[in-house]
């Protein structure tokens, strides 16, 4: 951000007055615009000793879950206790290092430390011991605030001009690294980031930097973990670089490199950005572009889904012209510090579809004099407690030294907690005409339920469609359930597919005429040639007692199995076929296939296809004069034959032995 500092008011007061807790309500909270945001309490920047209130972060004690609101102000950094978010406790302040003030002052926490830069000369890095506030009364406030010390110091500079100061300060708490933006070092003439060990957080230690480079505005430094793969487990930091975004490789303190950089049209200022969850998307605010161009605010949105090749992806238009500064994303929101316009929350899921998209939810307006392109309202915002309340700091009034402060927000639906899926298993039947069935997650869902509501239902694994293919069979599919926070939950539910049965009763079928979905049931004796013609169907059962007859030229042609219980007959030039390789023939009463031959003379022969399971020799072929069958596995083509006939189809065997006599007894289905 860029203003003039006025000079600092300082207000003394040895009380601090508590807020009730204000919920929304028609538009408003007190004398607040809001949307759907409750606000819990506020404490002003004179009552923390300073004239305004910067940067802002969050720590909550391991030891006991208290949350603490962490203010960076224009002089100091102040310690607030807000695990009673309604009644908010001010314990105290650490003086900047050097006594001065400034413009800008960061934040970041890391293993119960904070860790804190500003742009003052000299200042620094301060670290400070968070387990410090445990225990501690409220402190009194403005210029009888208590004053804590620094636990340790680094400096930061090498004798370059405005020795020591730094514009803010990253830290990757996966890796225990910080890494110092904004540096004027004489080594780094492009104030390119340093790296700093902080793994013991009272000895931090430099080890290395990124310089020369251009000047690092701000950045996120993440252990990778998303879409592409050549960087799993990588140390990547995504910097912010006034006119443009870098992506750059820190793994390797003593040697950073470039993977990629990416512009973006009217550039003004790349101030800021986060990843999404899944580190798919890179959302970047440009600082001036509102007040240099008068356009609404703006979020430009990148596809990382490939580190080295960047892509525009999106660009979010909100709905007032005022300056966008710091956002973050938690879940799948959005929460941008949006100056005058105050804290904007954003849906940001539809980033995912076909069209992309991003939709304002929620908002709170600190400011509400104007939304003006102005460095009014709102500087930060911390999103990740896990009681749902929002670290809000800002300005106040950019004209008025005292204002702005902190405030505590939170949205009264928030939810951090899972919902819970539950699933019921279902069959479904195929259209008869199509020979297709389709689900959604509606179908597979039994009362799942959210302290909220549930907002989404989806199919994130197993089949979806089923055909003729899949009779009889069971699947698993997981149903995942979502709230409006993005909370997920999932549950498998078994589907059992089945072909939708038509019944012949003698004069007409039960469920029309079978078709490729259906399961063909002969319920009465059925004649193809006299009642009704031949048979399609995805499977097929002939009843007890009944007789289904395919007639000359007729077919019954079933895609999956067929079950007879009566009888089934096959008259001359009858055909069944079965299409699926694995389907079966179930016969549990009598199949008749009837043959007319010629008449053959004396050592004439006649290749036909093999009986069906289970028929001889002597029931199918008794007066024949001499039975063979093949036996494919033997067959190797004759080698003179095809030294003769280079090319031609070889039909002899190399040594006879591809047929065989079968003297008695069955022959093999499919080889004789």
């Amino acid at each position: 951000m860029k203003k003039s500092l006025l000079t600092l008011l300082i207000i003394f007061a040895f009380s601090l007055t508590l807020h009730s807790q204000t919920p929304c309500s028609g538009g408003m909270a007190g004398i607040y615009p809001c949307n759907g945001i409750t606000l819990q309490d506020y404490i002003s920047a004179s009552d923390m000793n300073a004239a305004e209130a910067q940067d802002s972060w969050g720590w909550t004690d391991p030891m006991d879950g208290k949350e603490y609101a962490i203010v960076a102000l224009d002089n100091g950094t102040a310690f607030v206790d807000i695990s009673t978010p309604t009644n908010i406790r001010y314990l105290g302040r650490m003086n900047s290092h050097s006594g001065g003030s400034n413009l800008w002052r960061d934040v970041k926490t890391y293993n119960n430390h904070a860790f804190v830069v500003s742009e003052v000369t000299s200042d620094g890095m301060q670290v400070f011991d968070l387990t410090r506030l445990r225990g501690l009364s409220t402190s009194p406030t403005g210029g009888a605030s208590r004053i804590f010390s620094e636990d340790a110091f680094l400096f930061i500079g090498d004798g370059g001009s405005n020795d020591g100061r730094a514009h803010n300060i990253v830290i990757n708490e996966d890796s225990g690294f910080a890494y110092i933006v904004g540096v004027n070092r004489s080594s780094n003439s492009g104030d390119g980031p340093i790296f700093v060990d902080i793994s013991t957080p009272t000895s931090p230690t430099i080890v290395g930097e990124y310089g020369p480079s251009d000047y690092f505005h701000d950045a996120q430094v993440v252990t990778y973990d998303g879409p592409d793969s050549d960087y799993t487990g990588r140390e990547i930091m995504i910097g912010c670089n006034e006119n443009n975004m870098v992506i750059v490789d820190v793994t390797n303190k003593s040697n950073p490199t470039n993977i990629s950089t990416i512009a973006y049209s009217n550039v003004n200022y790349t101030h800021q950005g986060w990843f999404t969850d899944d580190k798919r998307f890179f959302l970047v605010g440009d600082e001036l572009d509102e007040d240099n161009t008068g356009i609404p605010t703006r979020t430009i949105v990148f596809d990382l889904n490939d580190l080295d090749n960047p892509s525009l992806h999106y660009t979010y238009s909100g709905p007032t012209s005022a300056i966008d500064h710091n956002g973050y994303v938690r879940g799948n929101r959005f929460y941008l510090a949006n100056y005058s316009a105050g804290i904007r929350i954003i849906r940001i899921d539809g980033l995912y579809d076909a069209t992309p998209s991003m939709t304002e939810i929620n908002y709170f307006d600190t400011f509400p004099t104007n939304n003006n392109a102005s460095f009014n309202g709102v500087w930060n915002i911390y999103p990740y407690f896990e009681s749902g309340n929002l670290v809000v700091s800002g300005f106040g009034n950019v004209s008025v030294n005292g204002d702005g402060g902190l405030f505590i927000l939170k949205d009264p639906l928030y939810d951090n907690t899972d919902p819970t899926a539950i699933c019921q298993n279902i069959t479904v039947t195929l259209d008869r005409l199509t020979g297709t069935t389709s689900i959604v997650a509606t179908d597979l869902d039994n009362g799942s339920t959210d302290d909220f509501g549930i907002v989404n239902r989806t199919i994130t694994n197993g089949q979806t469609t089923f055909t003729c293919d899949d009779v009889g069979q069971t699947f698993n599919v997981t149903l995942t359930v979502e709230d409006d926070y993005g909370n997920e939950s999932s549950c498998v539910a078994q589907v059992t597919v089945e072909a939708e049965t038509t019944a012949y009763n003698g004069a007409s079928w039960s469920n029309g005429t079978p078709s490729v979905g259906s399961n063909a049931k002969i319920s009465a004796d059925y004649t193809t040639s006299t009642d009704g013609g031949s048979i399609d169907a995805c499977t097929c059962e002939v009843d007890s007692g009944r007789t289904l007859t395919i007639s000359g030229g007729d077919y019954l042609n079933i895609t999956q199995d067929i079950t007879v219980n009566g009888n089934l007959i096959v008259d001359h030039q009858g055909s069944v076929v079965q299409t699926d390789d694995s389907a079966t023939t179930t016969n549990n009463g009598t199949i008749n296939v009837n043959l007319t031959t010629p008449n053959l003379a004396s050592r004439d022969f006649m290749v036909l296809g093999s009986p069906m399971t289970g028929e001889t020799r002597e029931s199918v072929w008794a007066s024949a004069f001499l039975v063979l069958e093949a036996n494919t596995a033997n067959f190797v083509p004759h080698p003179d034959v095809a030294a003769m006939f280079p090319g031609a189809e070889n039909f002899a065997d190399d040594n006879n032995d591809f047929w065989s006599e079968v003297v008695t007894g069955a022959a093999t289905p499919g080889e004789g």
